[in-house]
């Protein structure tokens, strides 16, 4: 008997976390806690875990030690335990490799982790270690000072099978989306969500599995700039890879950082409210400039074409994909 869809069995509620892969975890800890401005929560020999001002959970940003950089997983949250049973039951009958994870990640309740059809390793969890809310503490807020962590943007040879997958499957509503001319009108990227803002994850057309950046939302517009005089100021000035610019999808206000490892990253605001999973997503043509930049300085030529790469699952534990570290993103298909 069928398990059913998942949109049917279990309810995601948001992106929870994401983890990166960095090759010094000391300085990676550093520039994203004492210059970006994360929380530490917890570190163990091999991942310190981090959190924005607004999250009231153990983490939602997971930097973890490796021979090389990329993204580890991503993590959703879903509603209640049940949820993950019914989960497990379907993805089995999708033939998609699932296990139960145990206490990989300290302060996160039983996960199941699966390999998702586009070969991205997934977390799903219903309990997460409650920690204090940090909104208030201003004394504690320092550096870009980022309230959450908003969305990962994902690479994947098709992206409308990506974006039925969500939609149909998992039940994520689609904000926006890039579509080419008719008759085919196929879906070339699609920001798709479960909490209230345009997008958890954003789904692209690109050599995949791969990952192109995560987003962190900021407080305000003057956040943006601020961050940029820091990362200068602190001799990052060349690691601020586009903007400041304003997206004509999403309509955020961004700028783009790479890492010390050369991990990428969004600092982001000004988006605006979603909320009904139903509701029908704006569209963009493919051919539209608009959805890329409404204004500012257009990417460099790296911005497309490099993306970080994934693990994969095999079942019993996880290993590196093959790519390299950064692979070609076709430079039509990006926000």
């Amino acid at each position: 008997m069928s398990a059913g869809r998942i949109k049917d069995i279990a309810n995601i509620q948001k992106l929870g976390h994401v983890e990166f892969r960095t090759t010094d975890l000391e300085r990676a800890r550093d520039f994203y806690v004492n210059l970006i401005g994360l929380h530490e929560t917890a570190r163990d020999d091999n991942r310190v875990y981090l959190r924005c001002t607004e999250d009231k959970q153990h983490h939602t940003f997971v930097l973890r030690k490796a021979e090389s950089a990329g993204v580890g997983h991503i993590g959703f949250v879903v509603s209640e335990e049940g949820d993950l049973d019914r989960m497990k039951a379907r993805f089995e009958e999708l033939g998609l490799p699932s296990r139960w994870v145990g206490n990989d990640m300290l302060g996160q309740g039983r996960t199941l982790r699966v390999q998702d059809p586009f070969g991205f390793i997934v977390d799903y969890y219903a309990e997460i270690q409650s920690v204090p809310w940090l909104v208030q503490q201003y004394h504690l807020h320092k550096g870009a000072s980022p309230t959450r962590i908003d969305h990962i943007n994902v690479l994947t040879p098709d992206a409308q099978a990506g974006y039925d997958w969500y939609t149909q499957e998992m039940g994520f509503g689609c904000a926006e989306l890039t579509e080419g001319d008719a008759p085919e009108k196929r879906v070339w990227a699609s920001w798709l969500f479960r909490k209230s803002t345009v997008h958890d994850i954003a789904v692209m057309t690109g050599a995949g599995p791969a990952a192109h950046h995560v987003g962190f939302s900021l407080g305000d517009p003057l956040s943006i700039i601020k961050a940029c005089d820091l990362l200068a100021g602190a001799g990052y000035a060349g690691s601020l890879e586009r903007g400041p610019a304003r997206h004509g999808i999403s309509n955020a206000l961004f700028v783009y950082v790479r890492d010390p490892d050369g991990n990428r990253f969004e600092l982001y605001t000004g988006d605006y409210l979603t909320g009904n999973t139903a509701a029908e997503p704006i569209r963009w043509n493919l051919n539209n400039p608009v959805r890329q930049t409404l204004w500012g300085a257009p990417p460099p030529r790296r911005w497309f074409e490099e993306s970080m790469s994934v693990e994969e699952f095999d079942g019993h534990g996880m290993k590196k994909t093959n790519p390299p570290l950064m692979q070609s993103v076709p430079s039509y298909v990006l926000d």
